[in-house]
């Protein structure tokens, strides 16, 4: 693994917390468990059915298996998802059918305090992993909106900070408007702070910097949000509108943006809209042999994380030590 997920799981060591891996019935899920647990990284629920777990041939000892379908906890965990979402339409009879689903019960799993957070989606879409959690756990206090980020890792690369640094959104929001945008940046700076463990300096991506360029509705939404991230936090290093050069190359920032504190050395990157994210983050990751570490949600009142269908047994190792590390604080 990289030196920077050895210093994740470093963190993630140093105050461990409780994940679930929702998807124990996938090999790639109890081959990452296995090293999960050999590394000390988290403590671990592994949810599926519990005899196919036990006859993986894994080393798992240490972890809580638990079946959805025949578990202590279905009651209780029907009830409070009853009571939870009877305003919308729930009544008892789908509150049990939906906790024998083991991404629901995942979710309950963290909603009921028996575990911190969760990582699934190497078999599911996007949207069953998230459903749940935004029903049954909702937004953090004080965030409106979910969203995710990226962590990229640069190798050999003076920028960012010694070649870290957090794209966003580049998984989630596919057109955020000036309110979602500022969101956006000031929850990735909260991110960047607790994941990389460095000052965040935010830069709002556009085709113009400083409004070099007539402007277009693209910039101008992204000065507003700029604007708008800058009076949500103050405290915040942000600045905008900065082409990409302009946000982490001292020399351009020098001639285009010498009043900014935040050009030439930015470490936190928002782009417009999820297809200039998409685009730049997969630009990085292949043409600069970068790590990319994502998408990693931001906003759930407790951390649940989305899987790649492709992800390896590794990549599922560092998303859970992300998860753990951002568990450490809700």
């Amino acid at each position: 693994m990289s030196a920077f997920l050895d210093k994740i799981i470093d963190k993630a060591k140093s105050d461990k917390k409780t994940i679930v891996m929702a998807e124990g019935n996938d090999p790639r899920t109890l081959d990452a468990a296995e090293k999960v647990l050999e590394r000390g990284i988290a403590n671990i629920v592994i949810v599926g059915n519990e005899d196919e777990i036990k006859g993986s041939g894994k080393k798992l000892d240490g972890a809580t298996i638990m079946d959805p379908k025949n578990s202590e906890l279905h009651d209780e965990f029907a009830n409070e998802l009853y009571e939870l979402r009877k305003e919308k339409g729930m009544t008892p009879e789908k509150a049990s059918a939906a906790v024998e689903d083991d991404l629901f019960f995942g979710t309950m799993l963290i909603k009921t305090g028996h575990a911190d957070g969760m990582v699934a989606g190497a078999c599911h879409a996007t949207s069953d992993v998230l459903r749940p959690a935004l029903q049954i756990l909702k937004t953090a206090p004080g965030v409106k909106y979910v969203s995710s980020y990226f962590v990229m890792i640069v190798p050999n690369c003076e920028y960012g900070e010694d070649g870290a640094f957090v794209f966003s959104d580049c998984g989630l929001e596919p057109m955020p408007d000036v309110d979602k945008l500022a969101n956006i940046a000031v929850n990735s700076a909260k991110s960047f702070e607790n994941v990389i463990g460095a000052e965040p300096r935010v830069a709002m991506l556009s085709h113009s910097t400083k409004g070099s360029a007539n402007g277009n509705d693209d910039q101008i939404k992204m000065e507003e949000a700029t604007e708008a991230a800058k009076a949500l936090a103050p405290d915040v290093k942000i600045d905008g509108t900065l082409q990409l050069d302009a946000a982490i190359i001292p020399e351009v920032a020098a001639s285009k943006a010498p009043d900014s504190d935040v050009a030439g050395k930015a470490n936190v990157l928002i782009f417009p809209d999820l297809d200039a994210g998409n685009i730049g983050y997969k630009l990085v990751q292949r043409l600069a042999k970068a790590e990319a570490y994502g998408p990693v949600t931001q906003g759930i009142a407790a951390p649940v994380n989305d899987l790649s269908r492709g992800c390896s047994a590794d990549d599922i190792v560092g998303v859970v030590a992300i998860t753990a590390v951002q568990a450490q604080f809700v």
